[in-house]
């Protein structure tokens, strides 16, 4: 491993504080904006960083140093959104109206109990009547009645499921919205890392967060359109994808070659599993013994769902995704026996969670790729060797 690419233990606990902070913050499609306001907090503290907005309200992060945005880059990207409610009409003060943005199962949202936060932030305890009539087809929408009746509630506040506090627990980081705060939060580490000593001979790095990307890539179609990111920029999309058998949680961060969309640019995914494999070595094989302790890392297709980098493949981009193997997914609890049929009690939201240690990894991938991410693939060493080795038995 490349001692010069880790981070000091007092940096792991202050973006281990961050992680806890951000992925307890309300946010819905449309209504990023407490997420947004944490992250140009963490801007007015560094003068050295720039903060822009495109013409959809992305945010990109650069260097001041960085001083012609024009120039393409090495892009960080992840968005601010979570699959949550948004209060669309008020009944009374005590019933209320909400649209659901994002992706949940039907099953989930019987009996459920939310939180509603109005404009002061303050938390309105609710619990959901059923589903509402609407003429919007884009969302779901749900009665729900406040526990106390409240005149702060209004058309656009931001409502949650009702979910225990965040934690850290035997290495796993239990909190309401891992999707995609988490990557969010990762990306702000890495970028304050190698801003603390900025390589001279690589490609500048920015960071992207995008609107919008839980009801179908809104805010990164606008990006890609608004040109946000100049053409011939090199993108690492950043994600939580749903965890399955060979894509476990704790094995590290996932260099993700494809979606169930598209398979992502081939190239630039080799540099980065280059970049891992610089640190943690190759991806172990059957043969192998796996290190207690070792810096661990996957190299997975994750077609069970899709991410912002098809987006940017699709509009020309060389892009790719690294991503942390997530349960819960959007807070479903149980999942995999609730969409079987098998479940045995009642579907139940949760807290999603994710590998401490998977999350400090994909802070290191990202610091190593924003040191040096290489841009052709060498010559092929592994074949030649592998022929040389083993030709002789084509000559018996």
């Amino acid at each position: 491993m490349h001692k010069a690419d880790l981070v000091s233990a007092q940096a792991r606990e202050c973006h281990r504080r961050w992680l806890l902070e951000v992925t307890q913050i309300p946010t819905a499609a449309g209504r990023e904006s407490r997420v947004i306001a944490w992250i140009e907090a963490f801007v007015r503290e560094r003068p050295d960083v720039v903060l822009s907005r495109d013409p959809a309200g992305n945010l990109v992060l650069r260097l001041a140093a960085d001083a012609n945005p024009a120039t393409p880059a090495l892009y960080f990207t992840a968005h601010l959104d979570h699959p949550a409610f948004v209060v669309e009409s008020v009944d009374n003060a005590s019933e209320f109206i909400v649209s659901f943005r994002g992706g949940v199962m039907d099953d989930y949202f019987k009996d459920a109990r939310i939180d509603l936060f109005d404009a002061a932030d303050t938390r309105h305890p609710a619990a959901l009547l059923g589903e509402a009539a609407s003429g919007d087809s884009a969302f779901k929408h749900y009665r729900c009645r406040t526990d106390r009746p409240s005149a702060a509630l209004k058309p656009g506040d931001v409502g949650v499921w009702a979910l225990p506090a965040a934690h850290i627990s035997e290495g796993l980081v239990h909190t309401p919205a891992c999707d995609d705060l988490a990557a969010a939060v990762a990306a702000l580490a890495a970028f304050d890392e190698l801003r603390a000593s900025p390589p001279a001979s690589a490609m500048p790095v920015r960071l992207l967060f995008t609107r919008a990307e839980e009801i179908g890539f809104v805010g990164a179609i606008a990006a890609t359109r608004h040109a946000t990111m100049p053409k011939g920029s090199r993108v690492i999309a950043l994600e939580n994808s749903r965890s399955f058998s060979d894509s476990p949680i704790g094995a590290g961060p996932i260099v993700r070659v494809g979606d169930r969309l598209s398979i992502f640019s081939p190239t630039l995914t080799d540099a980065v599993a280059r970049r891992a494999q610089d640190l943690g070595g190759p991806q172990p094989t059957a043969r192998d013994t796996i290190k207690p302790g070792a810096w661990r890392w996957q190299r997975k297709l994750m077609a069970g769902g899709a991410c912002e980098a098809s987006v940017f493949c699709e509009a020309g981009y060389e892009a790719t995704c690294v991503c942390l193997p997530l349960g819960n997914y959007h807070n479903m609890a149980d999942l995999d026996a609730v969409q079987a049929g098998t479940n045995t009690t009642p579907p139940r939201v949760g807290l999603e969670f994710v590998s401490l240690a998977d999350f400090e990894g994909m802070v290191d991938l990202l610091i190593a790729c924003g040191n040096h991410l290489p841009h052709a693939a060498p010559k092929a060493p592994l074949f030649d060797s592998l022929f040389d080795k083993g030709r002789h038995v084509l000559e018996a």
